[in-house]
């Protein structure tokens, strides 16, 4: 081989070296960032606060407790209004009652059988054994005095005993007003699957329609659900709520929920407790500990227990042993609207010697409203 030869050899191989290195170093400037760098540019774009922008990332309008895309607070129903539908709502899930005893009375002839008939008709409404003798004796003293045959006279003297016997007398107002400016607390008890949670959520929003500035509490720390779902009724009306860990201390968390409301000046306190079985002493043991404790920061103005109406003699049950732990002020009687058995309202007043003080009529956010004898007796006559 000549030595041109070699010499072309040896100058291609120094320029193809030359082409290659520079490709590979043209191509490095092309290659993805590492890991490392990827991150660093990832965390830039989901908390840009690491440029010094100080802007925040947008939440998620699914995430607003009031619906998608808007944060306004919502307006309750005034309790006033709630009472139209209350009427009209026990008239249709009720008129089986105030139908039989108005079938009864209306007959040419009342013998035995036909107030046989009335006693067990008002039995079957769980108006209870004592209540259901005490109406048949005044209803048959009445009609047997007056003498009247007559259809309408005896629908009137019928409204006029059943109100009675629900007690118009009785105070149903809702305690509110502290002692020495502190606001007002509310204690909410009773067992799981009543609608406690719910209630409470309701009531707050009664509170709020009346221009009260509320608080409230998610004592039951033993469901996460619980307190989340109170969160969201909070959010709606703009009342703050106050929790606590998970399987916390439900005393501590009504102890902190009152002194928020006395620091922001809050007008009433309404406390969310765990659903207690009153068959578990030791639970509701503890109640009665929350009760003590809270009113080291403020006095408790009301202790309502909430019943659900469709359990009949089990909710007066519940009902007596509830007010020997923590001494029930008012009844609410949650779910009126899906039972014929309106009696449990006379029957659960008679055995604690409180008022019922509100009635749930539905699943609606203002489905709640303060109960009123001569509106009730007449949702159940169909006036």
């Amino acid at each position: 081989m000549s030595t041109e030869l070699l010499l072309i050899i040896a100058l291609s191989a120094i320029v193809l070296f030359a082409l290659v290195a520079t490709l590979l170093m043209r191509r490095g400037d092309e290659l993805p960032p590492t890991a490392e760098s990827e991150l660093e540019t990832r965390e830039e774009i989901l908390h840009p606060e690491v440029l010094g922008s100080g802007d925040e990332p947008e939440p998620d309008d699914d995430l607003s407790p009031t619906g998608p895309g808007t944060t306004t607070l919502e307006r309750p129903e005034s309790p006033a209004g709630r009472l139209v539908r209350l009427r009209s709502r026990l008239a249709r899930s009720n008129s089986t009652l105030g139908k039989g005893l108005l079938a009864i009375l209306g007959r040419a002839d009342l013998d035995q059988a036909a107030w046989d008939e009335l006693e067990e008709t008002l039995l079957a409404a769980d108006v209870g054994t004592g209540p259901t003798t005490e109406l048949v004796d005044r209803l048959r003293t009445r009609l047997r005095v007056e003498g009247s045959t007559d259809t309408d006279r005896a629908r009137a003297i019928l409204r006029e005993e059943l109100v009675s016997l629900v007690g118009p007398e009785l105070d149903r107002s809702l305690h509110t007003t502290g002692d020495e400016g502190h606001p007002g607390v509310v204690l909410v008890v009773g067992v799981n699957g009543t609608g406690k949670t719910t209630t409470v959520g309701r009531l707050a929003r009664v509170l709020v329609a009346d221009d009260r500035r509320v608080v409230l509490g998610a004592a039951d720390t033993f469901r996460a659900a619980a307190a989340d779902q109170l969160q969201t009724w909070g959010d709606r009306v703009g009342a703050p709520v106050v929790r606590g860990p998970e399987g916390g201390d439900p005393a501590s968390v009504g102890f902190d929920t009152v002194k928020s409301g006395i620091e922001t000046g809050a007008d009433v306190v309404v406390v969310d407790t765990a659903g207690r079985l009153h068959t578990k002493s030791g639970l509701m043991d503890e109640l009665g500990k929350v009760k003590r404790v809270v009113e080291k920061q403020a006095r408790v103005t009301e202790v309502l227990l909430v019943i659900d109406a469709t359990t009949g003699q089990n909710g007066l049950t519940q009902a007596r042993v509830f007010s020997e732990v923590v001494d029930v002020t008012g009844i609410v009687l949650t779910k009126l609207d899906g039972t014929a058995k309106g009696g449990i309202v006379v029957a659960v007043q008679r055995e604690l010697g409180v008022p019922v003080k509100f009635v749930g009529l539905g699943e609606g956010p203002d489905d709640l409203a303060p109960f009123d004898a001569e509106e009730f007796v007449d949702a159940l006559l169909g006036d």
